[in-house]
């Protein structure tokens, strides 16, 4: 038979036919009753594995022929038949991006205690601004040079970090002020207690400054964007508890600042380190100039190559304390600097101190079980 069918019903009822054989003379020959062949016939009732097989020995049925068309036969029916809910893309969306329940077990969601909270969808509509959980993820057109996109976890990062700015209360933003707080900062370099104060002099400069814990596999390090255009924001996750790190990121989010960076849209920083803290022709100009200010904030370029002229290819622990004795900063600064510059990352570990308690001691912060409650 060349026929080509719809059903296993017009299969089974085609070999039926050339034989000249009724449903009853098939029910005889099955050892069922003739019930069954009509659910079968009608198509109430489906063609299993064990059916196909046995009209193979009867009805001379390649077994596998029927049973795709009984497939290919649910499939159409069910497309009519069964009503799908259209949230359901929305919610996989949501919940298959969003780490809803490490945001909830955080905090960020007022009430909310659990996944299957009903006013879980509410509530991320208010952390998020939007009118429907549908906007959620497309709700803030977050851009970046040279990033196409970021995820929705990052996304979540950046508006706590909005959430948290906009309570609160700073000075008037003054760039003066701002460009002379980074000569205060040079001073600060030398030990661990000078960066808890960073956090205190951007608020006088009118910074609103905040540390918020990044969330699982979002690899933020930093953001600067600006609340109604007057004032600017830098968040900071503190992921990689470093104080050479600390100073870079945050003297990188200052130049955005200064450059009045992340008006039109928050430039989020995403691991600004190894290849991402140099300056090479691939990197968008925001963050190449941003870069450059934050290495030579650190460690002034010039002198760090003559030190690397002079000591490469050993550095010894002497070597890095003098060096960094000479120009009154930390240790730490300078191994990092080396290992960027090197591509060494397991060398000079033993000078990257932590930085994040005392920073923390200074600043607003989320995150590492304290949650910064604010109104929503």
């Amino acid at each position: 038979m060349s026929c080509e069918y719809r059903a296993p019903t017009q299969l089974i009822e085609a070999h039926l036919h050339e034989r000249g054989w009724t449903h009853r003379v098939l029910a005889v020959i099955l050892g069922v009753d003739d019930q069954t062949i009509s659910r079968i016939l009608t198509g109430r009732k489906a063609v299993d594995a064990e059916m196909a097989l046995t009209l193979q020995v009867v009805l001379g049925i390649d077994p596998d022929q029927l049973l795709q068309l009984q497939r290919s036969y649910d499939l159409a029916k069910a497309q009519i038949e069964v009503f799908i809910d259209p949230n359901i893309a929305t919610r996989a969306a949501l919940f298959g991006e969003l780490p809803v329940a490490e945001i909830i077990k955080r905090g960020w969601l007022t009430g909310i205690t659990d996944i299957r909270d009903a006013d879980l969808e509410v509530a991320l509509c208010n952390f998020f601004g939007t009118k429907s959980v549908d906007e959620i993820v497309l709700s803030y057109a977050t851009k970046k040079t040279g990033v196409t996109a970021v995820t929705a976890a990052q996304l979540a990062w950046l508006f706590r970090v909005r959430q948290i700015a906009r309570e609160m209360l700073v000075a008037k933003y003054s760039p003066d002020a701002l460009l002379d707080a980074i000569d205060r900062f040079k001073n600060l370099l030398g030990s661990l207690e000078g960066a808890s104060k960073a956090p205190h002099i951007l608020m006088e400069c009118g910074v609103r400054y905040v540390i918020v814990e990044s969330l699982k596999s979002t690899n933020v390090d930093g953001v600067c964007f600006w609340l109604n255009d007057l004032s600017p924001v830098i968040g900071m996750s503190l992921r990689l508890d470093r104080i050479d790190n600390f100073w870079f990121v945050l003297r990188h989010e200052i130049e955005h600042v200064l450059r009045q960076h992340g008006r039109a849209f928050a430039l989020l920083d995403i691991e600004l380190e190894k290849g991402r803290a140099g300056a090479g022709s691939n990197i968008p100009e925001e963050e190449r100039v941003a870069n450059e200010a934050a290495v030579d904030f650190c460690v002034p370029q010039s002198s760090l190559e003559h030190f690397i002229a002079r000591k490469s290819p050993s550095f010894t622990d002497r070597d890095i304390f003098g060096f960094a004795k000479t120009l009154s900063i930390h240790p730490g600064l300078v191994a990092g600097q080396l290992q960027h510059r090197t591509g060494r990352y397991d060398l000079f570990a033993n000078h990257l101190v932590r930085v994040r308690s005392a920073v923390r001691a200074g600043a607003l912060v989320d995150g590492w079980g304290e949650v910064a409650h604010v109104g929503l």
